[in-house]
C-alpha cells in the first residue's frame, strides 16, 4: 500500500535569533543594548532588529506518523538579492489556502519528485517564498524517510545514488557578537572550524585600517594554543567580514587581496578562510570581484582562501560562481536556496567542479531545520557544516554535533548488520 499524507497542519513559531536590517547596520546604525537605534532601510522591516519567526509544517501520514519541517529565513532577509522578510502572519493564509488542499490525500512519491512539485507551485504567478519551500521540503523528506523506515540521509543517498559514509562532516561554530567568550567555548568543545566572528561593521570590529581583525586573529591563535587539550587540535579559522574589507579599500580587488593575504601572519599557522571580503551590490560584479581577489591571492602565493556568500543565493547562482571561479569556497546558504534538494545538489555540484562547499544557513533557523540539514550534509558531504541555530554556540553545536553522531553510529550499525537500503561505504 502506498503511503499518503492524511493531514497537513501549520503552526507559527519563533526562530533561534532575529531578523536584522543589514543595509541599516552597514549604514552605521548604532547599538543600544541588544537593539539598534534608527529607522530601518530594507522594505518590510518595522525596526532594524526584530524577532525572528518560523512556521512548522506537520504532515500526518495515513499510518499516524507525523513528519515535520520548519520554514525559516536568514537573519539578513531582504539583503543581497534574497527574498523579502518572512512573517508568519503573512504566509499562514497562503499555506492554508494554496498548499494544504494540494498536500492532503497526496500519495508519497520520491523526495526529489515531491520537492520539485513544491518548487513548481505558483501562487499569483510567483513561486512560494524560499522559506516556505525550505520547510515544506524538509517535511516531505522526513515523511518519505518515515514511510520507508529509513533515516533521511539514507533516503537522500538512495535517491541520488550516493554512498552512505558513516563518518562526520567538519562542524563550523558561529560566535555572534560574543566573539571571544564563544571562541573559548568552541576551543573547549573542539569545533573543527571557528569562530565566524560576525565582522559586520568597520568601526569597532574590522577597524578603518583592518587592525581590529588583525588583533582578533592574533588573540584567537594564542587562545587556541593556550586552551587546547592536545597539540593535535588545529582548527580552521573562518571569519565572515560581510563585505567590510572592500569598504576600507575602495572595493579595489588588488588591495583587498593584499590585505587578506597579509592576515596569514596574524593567523599564526592556522588555516584561514575569509568570507565575504567584498559586497559589490550585484551578482555579476560580485563574481568578477571575487574572481579577481582569488587570482591576486594566487599570484601572491597566499594560502588564505575566500568564501562567497552575498549574491550567491540559489542553486543557479552556485553553478555560476563555480564556473566563474568566484572564490575558493561557496556558502550554500540553506534557507536562501528554498527546497532542501537544492542544498544537496549545490554541494554535489561544488564537489564535482573543484569548489569547496560550506553548507551554511543561519542562526535564525530552528532545531528541526538544523537536524534535517545534518542529514543532507551526511549524504552530500560538504567540506564544512554550520552549527545552528542561535548565536550562543552551545545550543546549535549540541543540536548539529549530536545529530551527526547519532547518524554516524546508526550507519555504522547498518554496516555491521550488512548494509541498508542504500549502499554503505566504510
Amino acid at each position: 500500500m502506498t503511503a499518503a499524507i492524511r493531514r497537513a497542519l501549520f503552526s507559527p513559531g519563533v526562530s533561534a535569533f532575529f531578523f536584522d536590517d543589514q543595509r541599516a547596520i552597514k549604514a552605521g546604525a548604532r547599538r543600544d543594548g541588544f537593539v539598534y537605534r534608527g529607522a530601518p532601510l530594507t522594505p518590510g522591516f518595522r525596526a532594524i532588529r526584530q524577532a525572528g519567526q518560523s512556521v512548522s509544517v506537520l504532515l500526518v501520514l495515513d499510518d499516524g506518523q507525523v513528519a515535520a519541517g520548519d520554514c525559516a529565513a536568514v537573519q539578513y532577509s531582504g539583503a543581497g538579492g534574497r527574498d523579502p522578510l518572512f512573517l508568519a502572519d503573512a504566509v499562514l493564509p497562503v499555506l492554508e489556502r494554496e498548499v494544504r488542499p494540494r498536500l492532503e490525500g497526496r500519495p508519497l512519491a520520491p523526495f526529489r519528485e515531491m520537492a520539485g512539485w513544491i518548487d513548481d507551485l505558483r501562487v499569483d504567478g510567483r513561486p512560494l517564498h524560499t522559506a516556505l519551500r525550505y520547510g515544506l521540503s524538509q517535511a516531505l523528506l522526513a515523511a518519505r524517510a518515515a514511510a520507508d523506515c529509513r533515516l533521511p540521509c539514507e533516503t537522500v543517498c538512495a535517491e541520488y545514488s550516493l554512498p552512505l559514509v558513516p563518518g562526520p562532516v567538519p562542524v563550523f561554530g558561529q560566535s555572534g557578537d560574543a566573539r571571544r567568550e564563544n571562541a573559548d567555548k568552541m576551543i573547549l568543545k573542539q569545533a573543527d572550524v571557528l569562530p565566524h566572528g560576525l565582522v559586520n561593521a568597520v568601526d569597532g570590529k574590522l577597524g578603518r585600517d583592518g587592525s581590529g581583525l588583525r588583533a582578533y586573529l592574533r588573540w584567537l591563535a594564542r587562545r587556541v594554543r593556550r586552551l587546547r587539550l592536545s597539540p593535535d587540535y588545529r582548527p580552521v579559522f573562518h571569519v565572515d567580514t560581510y563585505g567590510t574589507i572592500g569598504l576600507i579599500f575602495d572595493q579595489d580587488p588588488a588591495r583587498v587581496a593584499e590585505f587578506v593575504a597579509s592576515l596569514e601572519a596574524d593567523a599564526a599557522g592556522f588555516p584561514l578562510y575569509i568570507e565575504g571580503p567584498v559586497d559589490l551590490g550585484a551578482k555579476d560584479r560580485q563574481m568578477a570581484g571575487l574572481r579577481a581577489i582569488r587570482e591576486r591571492l594566487h599570484a601572491l602565493g597566499s594560502p588564505v582562501r575566500i568564501v562567497a556568500d552575498e549574491w550567491c543565493n540559489t542553486r543557479e547562482d552556485v553553478i555560476d560562481f563555480c564556473a566563474a571561479g568566484a572564490g575558493h569556497m561557496v556558502q550554500v546558504k540553506t534557507p536562501d536556496l528554498g527546497g532542501l534538494q537544492h542544498t544537496i545538489e549545490s554541494v554535489l555540484h561544488c564537489r564535482a567542479h573543484g569548489m569547496e562547499a560550506y553548507q551554511g544557513g543561519t542562526c535564525n533557523e530552528t532545531e528541526v531545520s538544523a537536524r534535517l540539514c545534518v542529514h543532507a550534509a551526511c549524504a552530500a558531504r560538504p567540506d564544512r557544516l554550520l552549527a545552528k541555530p542561535g548565536m550562543g554556540f552551545d545550543e546549535g553545536f549540541t543540536i548539529v554535533h549530536n545529530e551527526m553522531q547519532r547518524i554516524v553510529r546508526l550507519l555504522r550499525w547498518r554496516l555491521e548488520e550488512g548494509g541498508s537500503g542504500a549502499e554503505t561505504q566504510a
